[in-house]
């Protein structure tokens, strides 16, 4: 049995590579073409429905969770799909990571929360990086999988915002996934009628069910088990690992470069959404 200080680094640990594994899962599978974003979409979420509501148990998970935060997880899942097809692992990890924080910044600037100066120089340094990292050049990432994976983290800034509330967060997580998983299965005929995707291959499915149990349900659950004995900056800060972790990830298990205009940009933007975050940390990720 691991002592307690021990244990809680494992976890972290594990938790912060799920959220890695992540963008390196939906990468593996969309890039080799194995399934489509929409279905890769869909069986992530139905999947990571099943699993959270079984450790929530399904009445208590279901009356938890709304439909508006499932809306904004739905936007979250569906654009992080698509904008893989045209990302790398380590920038579309490093897109939706600032994208995410910045809408979190926005939110809380919004409410009224107002910043120190050294937050503002950490806003300009995560601009200025992502500016960096999408300027034109040989490295510049497709600005259109930019665009779509900006998108995706706005979803998932709103979700954190929507989804806070009192209770049990894990329940909280499952009814929530569970309507989005819902709204999907409805909205797959119009969505597969304007645009087709073939039938999903064996490896395809089960990446995507990896990625909704393993890395996303399992990721989640045990995010919110750690959090308890976490300071809210640990845990802030903790997440600026993630995008690094994906990049790495993309480099041994797809093969990606990792450039160094991206490891530029990425130390720019972690520096800074690190400064502009540390008293607006959120306990959310991908």
């Amino acid at each position: 049995m691991l002592p307690p200080p021990m244990r809680l680094a494992f976890f972290s640990l594990f938790v912060l590579i799920a959220f890695a594994g992540n963008s390196v899962i939906a990468r593996l599978a969309l890039s080799g073409g194995d399934i489509g974003p929409w279905t890769f979409s869909l069986l992530r979420f139905v999947s990571g429905a099943m699993i959270l509501l079984l450790l929530a148990r399904p009445k208590a998970g279901w009356v938890a969770g709304r439909w508006m935060a499932a809306l904004a997880l739905c936007a979250y899942g569906v654009f992080f799909s698509f904008a893989y097809l045209l990302l790398d692992t380590g920038t579309g990890a490093l897109l939706l990571f600032a994208s995410v924080q910045l809408t979190m910044l926005a939110v809380a600037f919004q409410r009224g929360e107002r910043m120190r100066a050294v937050q503002w120089i950490g806003l300009a340094l995560a601009f200025g990086g992502l500016i960096y990292l999408l300027s034109p050049g040989l490295n510049a990432p497709s600005p259109i999988g930019a665009l779509l994976m900006a998108a995706s983290g706005f979803g998932w800034g709103l979700y954190s915002v929507l989804g806070k509330g009192a209770g049990d967060p894990v329940a909280r997580t499952a009814g929530n996934f569970a309507r989005a998983g819902i709204l999907l299965i409805i909205m797959t005929p119009l969505i597969l009628f304007i645009s087709p995707e073939a039938a999903p291959g064996i490896s395809g499915i089960g990446l995507a069910i990896l990625s909704g149990t393993v890395t996303s349900g399992l990721g989640y659950a045990l995010w919110y088990h750690v959090l308890r004995d976490l300071s809210v900056t640990t845990a802030s800060v903790s997440q600026l690992s993630v995008p690094v972790i994906a990049a790495v990830g993309g480099a041994i298990f797809i093969l990606e470069p990792v450039t160094l205009s991206f490891a530029l940009s990425c130390a720019v933007v972690l520096i800074g959404v690190g400064l502009a975050t540390i008293k607006f940390s959120s306990q959310s990720s991908d």
